[in-house]
């Protein structure tokens, strides 16, 4: 007969590489995971791990070989176990939530308040950072669902839907007031001073990827971190922004801001949900999903 415990036992001595570690984590005594390991090596047959002054290390011929389906099965079980969990009405707990500042605040705030409103035992935690940075914070554990500009791409990153659409433009303040609706070619604009977001960012590299297929280098002037800080001096007169149209609304409507009709216009981008592959989801989680579906 199985002993599912024995392979949970053996599974988390793999993952800590090292008894003391693995009792530690699960909460027993280090010669009670001892005996488990060889109980489990007696009924299989063959040693699992290599004793050395490191740890625990996988046996080429053992351990290494089962690894991954032990690790699929109790990913499993964990899932079912959950499953179960979930048929309550009322989520709990936190979810730790990463994304830019803009996009926490054009497109979260009110679905956080939302949330909050039909599960207000459900704590947030909010990450700000670049989607870049998210993203790694997603696959380390540090939180449990981002939100990021796309596109992106990365193997152990589940991305799942787009939830808006971005549109990236040219903008300018009063100083440039002479070339409202006039059209611009955008080689053009080299010839500007240019505010651009800083590099290590996915709408400037999607702007750089972009300029390259047309030929076109754009040198930026001024490096920003922020789109409020861009859209403040671009107001004042700096030069010329590339800024996505749906963070301007209220810049165009006071007249502070207005677009450049720049030729090719730039491709739509996209904000979507990116989740940490083989994590199972919790209910709140999930419930917190369902709400950008519903649009």
């Amino acid at each position: 007969m199985v002993n599912l415990e024995l392979y949970r036992v053996f599974y988390t001595v793999a993952k800590c590489g090292s008894l003391t570690r693995a009792a530690q984590e699960l909460f027993i005594s280090q010669p009670a995971v001892s005996q488990s390991v060889k109980q489990l090596e007696t009924q299989l047959g063959i040693s699992l791990f290599n004793r050395t002054h490191r740890g625990m290390e996988l046996s080429a011929t053992g351990g290494k070989l089962i690894y991954k389906q032990v690790e699929e099965a109790l990913r499993l079980l964990d899932e079912a176990e959950n499953t179960l969990t979930e048929i309550k009405t009322t989520a709990t707990g936190t979810i730790r939530v990463g994304a830019t500042d803009s996009i926490f605040y054009h497109f979260l705030a009110d679905k956080i308040a939302q949330f909050n409103a039909k599960y207000p035992a459900v704590k947030f935690e909010l990450l700000s950072s670049t989607s870049p940075y998210t993203v790694s914070q997603l696959k380390e554990g540090r939180c449990d669902i981002a939100f990021v500009n796309l596109p992106m791409e990365d193997e152990d990153v589940k991305f799942y839907g787009t939830i808006t659409h971005l549109t990236d433009v040219f903008v300018a303040g009063e100083r440039y007031a002479g070339l409202k609706g006039k059209p611009i070619p955008i080689k053009h604009l080299q010839e500007m001073p240019i505010l651009m977001i800083e590099e290590n960012t996915v709408a400037r590299h999607a702007l750089a990827l972009f300029l390259e297929n047309l030929g076109i280098q754009l040198h930026p002037d001024i490096e920003v971190a922020s789109w409020d800080l861009m859209k403040k001096l671009v107001a004042k007169g700096m030069g010329v922004g590339c800024i996505p149209r749906e963070y301007c609304h209220n810049e165009f409507a006071d007249g502070s801001l207005f677009e450049l009709n720049v030729t090719p216009s730039l491709p739509a981008r996209g904000v979507g949900i990116a989740l940490a592959k083989n994590v199972p989801l919790s209910f709140a989680i999930k419930e917190f999903i369902a709400m950008f579906n519903e649009e």
